[in-house]
């Protein structure tokens, strides 16, 4: 069995003081999650928030990471840095990125790559656009999407990496895909996994939903066969709201 993993991914939301009051308040709510709990504060908030959920069954992620150890990058943060501030988990390739920063699917790779090579589990995702979907494309988007974001990767690391399957037309706009739709979807990229490493492996690896997940809609999403978590956005920024989709 896999084990869910709910991922709240704050994007550029609260400060440091607001992050603690945000991840203290959640730390009672969740205690007994039976998912695997991630929260993903800006990286000011890393080191306030990591010292917070100390001890708690709640694991720290950052919202990415660059490929490079070190060097002439302004900016960015290299794995070896979050590794250091107690970071187990990083988001790679939203499509925030892909939008407005250029991120590719190579990038998209080399920084799952550097990820892993630092004991970083990535969290990587892949969707498709409202015109793609309406032009049938989705999942030839997903599997060139998926297929390219594991390039190199041996098994042993494919097997560690979850993938986060968001339709972009479903980021932050209050739509969902239906569950059906969303456990289809997510079908495809473990096909897509299948492809090249196996049906067994491709079993192993989780692969979340993340298109506006929230306290109504979870329970149904979580009861799909394929899906094996969340990555929460706008419902992560209310502990109770959060809390609720957790335990679902």
């Amino acid at each position: 069995m896999r084990k869910p993993i709910i991922a709240g991914n704050w994007k550029m939301n609260n400060n440091p003081d607001e992050a603690v009051a945000l991840a203290k308040a959640l730390i009672p709510l969740v205690a007994n999650a039976k998912a695997e709990v991630v929260l993903c504060p800006p990286f000011v908030d890393l080191v306030a928030v990591g010292a917070a959920i100390r001890g708690t069954n709640l694991q720290l992620g950052a919202q990415n990471v660059h490929w490079a150890s070190s060097g002439a990058y302004t900016g960015e943060i290299s794995a070896s840095m979050l590794k250091a501030l107690g970071v187990s988990h990083a988001i790679i390739g939203h499509s925030e990125r892909r939008q407005y920063f250029g991120e590719t699917d190579e990038t998209v790779n080399q920084r799952s790559v550097a990820a892993l090579a630092a004991g970083l589990t990535p969290i990587i995702c892949v969707g498709e656009s409202l015109q793609q979907r309406e032009e049938g494309v989705t999942d030839a988007v997903v599997t060139v999407q998926t297929v390219a974001a594991l390039k190199g990767m041996s098994a042993a690391d494919v097997e560690k990496v979850v993938i986060a399957y968001e339709p972009i037309w479903a980021i932050g706009t209050g739509k969902t895909a239906t569950s059906q739709d969303a456990n289809d979807t997510i079908k495809v990229v473990r096909s897509a996994i299948a492809g090249v490493y196996g049906a067994a492996l491709a079993e192993k690896v989780r692969i979340q939903y993340g298109g506006s997940m929230n306290a109504k809609n979870a329970t149904e999403l979580m009861a799909m066969p394929e899906i094996d978590g969340g990555l929460i956005g706008g419902a992560s920024l209310k502990a109770e709201d959060f809390s609720k989709v957790v335990n679902f």
